[in-house]
């Protein structure tokens, strides 16, 4: 016998200022399972987590979570479930312990319950030897498992995940994924989670695709996956060819191309099923291609582009983004020289030494806590250096730090402008910090409005916009004094898929201009785009070279995908340190 749905959701209406949130959504949640809820960025994916969490009345339509109806019965449902959201409250000047009772407090688990609850919990998400560890000395990493524990205090009868591994490095995206699937499997918990990882969705029993309120598709991964069968390809670029480049040519074509995206070396791409057979050849010139299978990203974005009109971004103009090096100017752009810094008898980054060059995508990565923040904070003059050498722009960022701000441009992680202002007060506001004014800088703002796409939210409250649009704000506004360097921190964490492709080519485009981008990251792929990265952990360089000469340092011959080097190089590098320490 099947069991009843955990959700059942018919002709399911929510609005916010009379603007469509979900738009008639029909769908049922199977019990027991796990399921993933995709789409971009204003799909609805929060609304429909938030309806079934209880938090928000829907407008119209029916809406019943475990039997219950969530409209006239939303405590009963709320005493059922477990809801994490995308910025989980924890209590950072409590530790972890302290954090687990109080929610368990709140939640009114009995003590005789608590020891065994905690202990499991503990153990499951690696956190038993921090318990005494106040929450905001945390990483990202363990702040997420220990919201996740918060959230399972109790144990609940469906769970419901909003973008869990936003900000999360690959190590732990990977143990949250575990203890995920450990629950389904032992418990048979119904799980629904939201991602903009499509990987992750790849492990779900069933996935429902939204697009602008709707329900665009619904089914199985491999059922996904069918809309794309037969149009995937791998290309090898030729000798001396980044493979971003390849990939921007082929996003240009977007009559023929669906999507393109660096991958390992190569570029996988998804041609259009009525593509000239004699145009994809020209777009690939001497690149070796094959067929490959296609995986739920394919479908699923081969979906997305079937309601989108086939358009390609506009592109910052190359005479005015920055300034391609000369080929006598071999200095450095970024020069740093066993930097050091230290937080009392902490240190966080530890004789590091590296150089950018000019016009380089240069990447740094690490787990959370690794000490990548730190040394791109001091990189943007953020943050002094407790010890060494550090040139940027030219300019010795220890002794002059706002002369070398003027030649940088910066992308915080958070939304970091004036929420209460519109798209185009934001932009006069920072020209005019920047030292533009009058002509010059209206001239300038009406070029980023459209290289951004941002023209018809030009008078839209910043902070009403989606994530998407945020981000490309941020950009507008951090490129306004056309700077010589750029430093993006985390620029896409929480963006889909779409916004993400459209995002690096704009950042390609830039670099192809000569501007020297510096960028922290989370999404393996994004590895990709840069000419060279540095993988850092616990404050120390374990690693620094071009995509490929890391994928070879983890031992697959370069054929690694990013993701697996990643986390090869750190669990090496922990490893030694372990036999080190050990041995000593």
């Amino acid at each position: 016998m099947t069991a009843a749905p955990v959700v059942q959701a018919r002709g399911l209406v929510k609005s916010f200022s009379g603007v469509p949130a979900l738009d008639g959504v029909a769908l049922d949640i199977p019990a027991g399972r796990l399921t993933a809820l995709v789409g971009p960025d204003g799909a609805g994916k929060t609304t429909l987590l938030r309806l079934v969490a209880g938090l928000m009345r829907p407008g119209a339509g029916s809406l019943h979570v475990l039997g219950l109806d969530v409209a006239a019965q939303p405590q009963a449902v709320q005493d059922r479930i477990g809801y994490m959201p995308q910025r989980f409250g924890l209590y950072e000047d409590l530790s972890v312990q302290e954090n687990l009772d109080l929610y368990a407090d709140l939640h009114g688990v009995a003590p005789a319950q608590r020891r065994e609850r905690f202990a499991r919990l503990l153990a499951m998400t690696d956190l038993a030897r921090f318990t005494g560890r106040l929450a905001g000395q945390l990483s990202g990493g363990m702040k997420q498992k220990l919201g996740l524990a918060c959230t399972l205090v109790r144990s609940p009868d469906l769970l419901l995940l909003d973008e869990p591994t936003v900000g999360v490095d690959p190590l732990s995206r990977r143990e949250l994924w575990q203890i995920v699937q450990q629950l389904v499997a032992d418990e048979r918990l119904s799980v629904v989670v939201s991602t903009a990882y499509l990987d992750e969705a790849e492990r779900c029993a069933q996935v429902f695709v939204l697009h602008q309120g709707k329900v665009l598709a619904e089914g199985r991964p491999q059922s996904l996956c069918e809309p794309a069968e037969g149009l995937c390809r791998i290309a090898t670029p030729p000798a001396g060819m980044p493979a971003r480049t390849l990939q921007a040519r082929l996003l240009d074509a977007a009559a023929s191309i669906i999507d393109a995206v660096p991958e390992g070396g190569e570029v996988r791409f998804i041609q259009r099923p009525d593509a000239d057979p004699a145009r994809i050849h020209a777009l690939l010139g001497d690149a070796a291609c094959k067929t490959v299978p296609a995986r739920l990203e394919d479908g699923v974005l081969t979906l997305l582009r079937a309601q989108q009109p086939t358009e390609v971004p506009h592109l910052p103009d190359e005479r005015g983004s920055g300034h391609p090096p000369e080929p006598d100017d071999q200095a450095p752009a970024i020069e740093v020289r066993d930097l050091v810094r230290r937080f009392g008898d902490f240190t966080a980054v530890a004789s590091t030494t590296f150089s950018v060059r000019r016009g380089e995508i240069f990447g740094l990565l690490g787990p959370n806590g690794a000490g990548k923040t730190t040394t791109f904070r001091m990189l943007c003059g953020l943050l002094p250096a407790s010890s060494g050498h550090l040139r940027v722009a030219g300019v010795d960022l220890r002794t002059t730090r706002a002369a070398a701000r003027r030649r940088i441009g910066y992308v915080s992680q958070k939304f970091a402008l004036y929420g209460n202002l519109s798209v185009a007060e934001n932009l006069a506001f920072f020209g005019g910090a920047y030292g533009l004014s009058g002509a010059a800088l209206r001239e300038r703002i009406a070029t980023l409005l459209q290289q951004y796409d941002l023209t018809q939210q030009a008078h839209a409250r910043s902070g009403d916009l989606p994530g998407g649009y945020k981000q490309r704000l941020a950009m507008a506004a951090a490129l306004l004094h056309v700077p010589d360097i750029l430093f993006l921190d985390e620029p896409t964490s929480g963006i889909d898929p779409l916004a993400r492709r459209a995002f690096w080519r704009r950042i390609t485009a830039l670099a192809a201009a000569g501007t020297t981008i510096v960028v922290t990251t989370h999404f393996m792929e994004e590895a990709e785009y840069c000419d060279r990265i540095v993988i850092q952990d616990a404050g120390t360089l374990l690693a620094i070279g071009t995509p490929h000469d890391v994928r070879q340092r983890a031992g697959d011959g370069g054929a690694a995908d990013m993701n697996a080097a990643f986390i090869a190089v750190v669990e090496q590098a922990r490893a030694q340190l372990r036999h080190v320490e050990a041995v000593s």
